[in-house]
């Protein structure tokens, strides 16, 4: 193993607290992978919370295992070491359980690649009882893990604080039965919330689409996705804290999971329904543990600023005399309190996500903000001394039209005008431009990708339009890389392969045209084909409590330019979430 590997890796131990250290070989080691670099990994508060909880049991020594960076790839390579945990520089292949968090679908190809840094065969089907039983969870993992699952034991689909309690249980149960992998395979299928690709059988037809999938040995023919109901029994927040990361100068704590908006075009709002928030009392207790460390707090999730409690939140914070963070902010529900709050803390910037330019497109994906909420927003900043707006928009929608491509050049206007007319220094305005990519599970799932000239041409036009404006910049999602990621987030089993050719051929966009090339695959087939209604769709076999039925009719309101409205605070029975417990 190489010497100068493991004198970096205890350089970042070195800088970090809260790292859980527990004597090898007192309890089952279980490995955790992060796709991608320490910096990126120890930024995710998902990945932390696993980790967190699962060291919390006196019968699991969890260590975390990251994707090296290129110049320590090629230090690996030339030295042949073996991929080693931070904590005690253990092998990977030493692991019990190799459990990997995806929250990507490009991260797919580092996951294979840290296996095979880690000496463990890729395929399921190579490795026996000798081997560390692979697992992988995470929202790519829930949405649709298919193109994964020639090189994963079990999938966990849903949130994983309880499900991945209950797979340790039942590995140590086989461990103790001493059975063969078959019978660790059939305890996984039985628990909720877990899914073994290789107890199902799938077949295609002559064009290939799914004609078949079949559970075999008694697996269940759906599977159903699990999640917290009581956030508050499962604390989530930085519970190791290090400089060597994004918001190194940050103490995160999620305040609320979930979001019930119902944009149609957002995964994670879909299969993370329904919104649930933690108590203002617990959230305080958390931050609580930070203070000793930190003065700046990253509040998370996925709609901050509709917690109920924020302005309550806000103030208690200021009490404490710390500093706070967000992501992007809903324009509509944004309070006085916490842009106060956020312009206290030092914010220069705020984000928000139209996602649309136009009115009309708005109502189209059901984002629910109007321009006046947008001006409002900016106006509410500016007011408070925040003079720089990031704002996050999608093109490539079906149902998109001229006009509303115009809308985003429209609408930069406006508010490059708003902000020189009222007599405040001229602020930065940053546009996000990434193509739209239709998702598992959403009301677009069954919709085309816009082709890349098609993209491109769009881009070209809002960034001529608006070289004018001096304090304007446009950045935008590569669509090259964007249909790569479609072809992942809908694709099927038949891409394992293509994954190892990538990663075997440098993991370039030509490495991908010619992987599915050889295999006699397009990357349109998965992500510019329309799904027609009645084709199987490759994620099929999962439930996430939603009815069907109302995923159909939320495309067809979408073509009306209808709007749903957010789920109420208590049970409904809109999308059947509610109704059949998640």
């Amino acid at each position: 193993m190489s010497w100068p590997l493991i004198e970096k890796v205890k350089r970042q131990l070195n800088r970090e607290i809260g790292t859980v250290y527990k004597a090898p070989g007192s309890a089952l080691p279980v490995a955790l992978l992060y796709p991608n670099t320490y910096s990126l990994g120890m930024s995710n508060l998902g990945f932390l919370t696993i980790y967190h909880h699962l060291n919390l049991r006196s019968d699991v020594m969890c260590e975390r295992f990251f994707l090296p960076d290129h110049h320590d790839l090629a230090e690996y390579t030339r030295t042949n070491s073996t991929l080693f945990s931070y904590e005690h520089q253990l092998p990977l292949a030493g692991f019990s359980v190799v459990g990997a968090a995806l929250s990507f679908e490009l991260d797919y190809v580092n996951f294979l690649k840290m296996l095979a840094l880690g000496k463990i065969p890729l395929p399921a089907a190579e490795r026996d009882e000798s081997h560390p039983l692979v697992i992988a969870g995470g929202p790519a993992a829930t949405f649709n893990p298919e193109p994964l699952a020639d090189f994963v034991d079990a999938f966990i689909i849903g949130e994983g604080e309880e499900t991945v309690q209950r797979v340790i249980d039942a590995y140590q149960a086989w461990r103790a039965a001493g059975e063969a992998k078959s019978g660790l395979r059939s305890r996984l299928a039985a628990l909720p919330g877990v899914y073994v690709p290789a107890l199902y059988e799938v077949t295609y037809d002559s064009r290939g689409v799914i004609s078949g999938f079949t559970p075999q040995g008694g697996a269940p023919a759906k599977i159903r996705r699990c999640w917290v109901k009581a956030l508050d029994a499962y604390p989530a927040y930085s519970c190791i804290l290090t400089p060597d990361t994004e918001f190194g100068s940050m103490f995160l704590v999620e305040i609320t999971r979930g979001c019930g908006r119902h944009c149609r075009f957002c995964m994670a709002g879909y299969c993370y329904r329904k919104p649930r928030h933690r108590s203002l009392a617990q959230i305080l207790e958390t931050i609580k543990l930070g203070l000793p460390y930190r003065k700046k707090f990253g509040l998370v999730g996925a709609a901050v600023s509709d917690y109920p409690a924020i302005d309550e939140l806000c103030e208690a914070l200021m009490k404490l005399d710390v500093q706070i963070s967000v992501a992007s902010l809903r324009a509509d529900s944004l309070t006085e309190s916490l842009v106060a709050a956020l312009a206290r803390s030092g914010h220069k910037t705020i984000t928000l996500a139209p996602e649309a330019g136009s009115e009309r497109m708005r109502r189209v994906i059901n984002k629910g903000v109007t321009e006046g909420d947008i001006i409002r927003a900016v106006k509410l900043a500016r007011d408070h001394g925040i003079n720089n707006v990031k704002l996050y928009f999608i093109i490539g929608f079906a149902q998109e039209r001229a006009e509303d491509i115009e809308g985003i050049v429209s609408l930069t206007a406006l508010l490059h005008d708003l902000m020189a007319a009222d007599g405040r220094r001229a602020g930065k305005i940053t546009l996000s431009i990434n193509p739209f990519i239709p998702k598992p599970f959403t009301p677009f799932e069954r919709q085309a990708m816009a082709g890349q000239k098609e993209i491109e041409q769009k881009t070209d036009y809002i960034v001529k339009q608006l070289k004018k404006y001096k304090n304007v910049q446009v950045i935008f999602e590569s669509p090259k890389w964007a249909m790569v990621q479609a072809a992942l987030a809908r694709g099927d089993r038949r891409l394992g392969p293509v994954l190892l050719a990538v990663l075997s051929g440098g993991g370039g966009i030509a490495a991908w045209k010619r992987a599915f090339a050889a295999r006699n695959l397009t990357m349109d087939f998965f992500s510019r084909r329309i799904r027609p209604a009645g084709e199987y769709l490759p994620w099929q076999h999962l439930d996430m409590g939603m009815d069907p039925a109302y995923l159909a009719a939320e495309a067809e309101k979408a073509g009306r330019e209808e709007p749903t409205p957010p789920c109420p605070p208590g049970p409904c029975l809109r999308c059947g979430v509610c109704a059949t417990g998640g």
